[in-house]
């Protein structure tokens, strides 16, 4: 151990004080004291202290004693559970307020100069001569009995508890671990009465507040209801108040200008930002600032809680990055549109996992009600509001989850509150699960006293917004919509140019260039357009054509074929112009997205 073997320990007088009193002590040794103490007749003020002895020119071994820094106590071994790295629980005392700090075992290596700077940010009184001496004092704990486990990511621990990075809530034996210069998001001020009063009560009668504080509150069900990760795009022009959406969001877990993340990132950006913001809320800005190629591909991570694999330089590979979160994201475009700036066709996957809110032609752009405001003066009162209160209210959440003793309550009440979000197929179900997932969050946060609105309110913002989007969207494939919607622009596009008369009176005098195909008119001068097989897998990139027949048929915008009481065919045959045959799929314009 590093503290000196005491053989016998007296109190005595030094200034107005008792302190210890140690006559022997072995050199040489570390030792920590929290009072002045009487050391072999000499007293020390508190501090780590370095017995030791020197030689003296006439070769006598003469005792020296250096101070090296305030008190600093190593209290346990930490064990981290993602890669089961060692650490040790460092803690000590600054202005009266007790800091601890897990220090991973590798940051010894070499001179320990890490370690040093991480102590001294954190405020620990160091003896700039004698600070190389303190990585030998922690070095010198090789086995602390008592051990913790760690983790690197906030949320649920597999031990129950629920990780944050000053607080542990419902476990004792759990530490969380990070760099000593990582911002600390999850910061409180103010008080919960105070949001309550100033935040949550002005969110009443406004769909998109209430659903922003219900998407913050979902991540720590996601887990223990089975609901994948995704989230919201909230949609409107700038300066709508979509903005002041995210902050009231992020005010339910901290300081709002600190948790709240920006699109401006690389892919392995956002897997960061998610991971550093797990079981709880991921909030995004301005989706103008994501790169346009990127944005479905971050989209889809976000949604699947997964990060991209990386190896060391020794090829060994590191441990990916985990999360669980709803995402709540705005732009003045929707996904789709974005990654549309890049050239690349949108995916009909990524805008399901990203699902657009209407926060821009509401009654007040992004608000309902004003509550007898002016919209700026609203967006103002409230806007100053986050700045004094948050952080309150996703702990005690956190608080009253934990205190339910029966966990099969949690499916049952969102079982009971999934029956209000119907949906038939299984894309939209998936949304409406989203939409459950915070509808169920809000509810139990009523229900809790945590948040001052009557029951049933969450739920009935959730469903409005939802029923939004099912009347946008469709119940229906969402890989089918996107289909028929690429047909329909593509006919828009090329409907002149690339599709001529497949039964001319006379010769265009403007010839076909990159023919697409043709068009046929029926008995009321309407154009039914004639696809080739080529033609198809263009207007529909990104999917094969057989993929892109089976959408056609589903929505039943084959016009003509050739189908028999035998054969099921989804072509119709035609005599080309000038000679030769042509298999044609024959598109109806209208019932395109109808």
């Amino acid at each position: 151990m590093t503290n000196s073997k005491k053989k016998k320990t007296e109190l005595a007088l030094v200034g107005d004080a008792q302190a210890p009193v140690i006559h022997e002590i072995e050199r040489p040794s570390f030792a920590v004291y929290e009072v002045n103490t009487l050391v072999e007749d000499k007293n020390y003020f508190p501090g780590v202290w370095h017995h030791e002895m020197r030689i003296s020119k006439d070769e006598k071994a003469i005792p020296f004693d250096r101070w090296i820094c305030a008190p600093l106590y190593v209290e346990a071994e930490t064990v981290n559970t993602e890669d089961r790295s060692i650490g040790r629980l460092l803690s000590f005392y600054y202005r009266g307020q007790r800091v601890e700090w897990v220090m991973p075992m590798d940051a010894l290596a070499g001179k320990g100069d890490d370690v040093l700077k991480a102590l001294m940010r954190q405020g620990l009184t160091i003896d700039y001569q004698n600070r190389r001496f303190v990585a030998p004092y922690i070095a010198s704990h090789h086995s602390p009995t008592h051990v913790l486990a760690t983790t690197t990511k906030p949320g649920w621990h597999e031990s129950g508890a629920f990780v944050l990075p000053q607080k542990v809530i419902g476990g004792e034996n759990v530490r969380y671990q990070s760099s000593s210069n990582a911002i600390n998001l999850f910061t409180s001020k103010g008080t919960l009465d105070g949001w309550k009063k100033e935040i949550g009560a002005y969110c009443i009668g406004n769909p998109v507040l209430i659903m922003s504080v219900c998407c913050a509150l979902a991540g720590p069900l996601l887990s223990k209801v089975g609901v994948n990760g995704g989230g919201v795009h909230l949609v409107g022009d700038s300066s709508s108040g979509k903005s002041l959406a995210q902050l009231i969001a992020a005010s339910v877990w901290g300081n709002p200008n600190n948790f709240a993340a920006s699109w401006d990132v690389s892919k392995g950006g956002v897997e960061i930002e998610a991971a550093s913001r797990n079981d709880t809320v991921l909030i995004l800005d301005e989706i103008k600032r994501a790169d346009p190629k990127r944005v479905q591909e971050m989209a889809y991570a976000i949604a699947n809680g997964m990060g991209k694999g990386t190896m060391t330089r020794e090829r060994e590979g590191r441990a990916k990055l985990m999360w669980r979160v709803l995402a709540l994201s705005s732009g003045e475009r929707s996904l789709t549109e974005h990654a549309a700036m890049s050239g690349n066709s949108a995916h009909a996957g990524a805008e399901l996992r990203l699902v657009d809110i209407n926060a821009g032609t509401r009654k007040f752009r992004a608000f309902d009600d004003v509550h007898g405001m002016t919209g700026q003066e609203f967006h103002r009162v409230l806007s100053d509001a986050v700045m004094r209160h948050y952080g309150h209210v996703g702990v005690q959440f956190v608080e009253r989850i934990l205190a339910i003793q029966d966990k099969e309550n949690f499916h049952e009440g969102f079982a009971q509150v999934k029956t209000l979000f119907h949906a038939t197929s299984s894309q939209a179900g998936r949304v409406s699960d989203r939409f459950a997932i915070m509808a169920y969050a809000g509810e139990l946060a009523i229900k809790q006293k945590i948040i001052n609105w009557k029951a049933g309110t969450a739920i009935a913002a959730c469903q409005q917004l939802f029923g939004e989007w099912m009347t946008r969207m469709g119940d229906g494939n969402a890989e089918d919509r996107q289909i028929l919607r690429s047909i329909e622009a593509f006919i828009e596009l090329h409907g002149d140019s690339r599709f001529s008369d497949i039964h001319p009176v006379y010769d265009s005098p403007t010839p076909i260039r990159d023919r697409a195909g043709f068009y046929e008119k029926d008995s009321g001068d309407k154009r039914l357009f004639l696809f080739t097989r080529a033609s198809l897998e263009e207007a529909a990139p990104g999917f094969g054509c057989e993929r892109v027949i089976r959408a056609l048929a589903m929505a039943e915008v084959l016009a003509k074929t050739d189908s028999d009481k035998t054969q099921k065919r989804y072509t119709k045959k035609y005599r080309r112009p000038g000679g030769g045959s042509l298999n044609a799929y024959v598109i109806d314009p209208e019932k395109l997205l109808t």
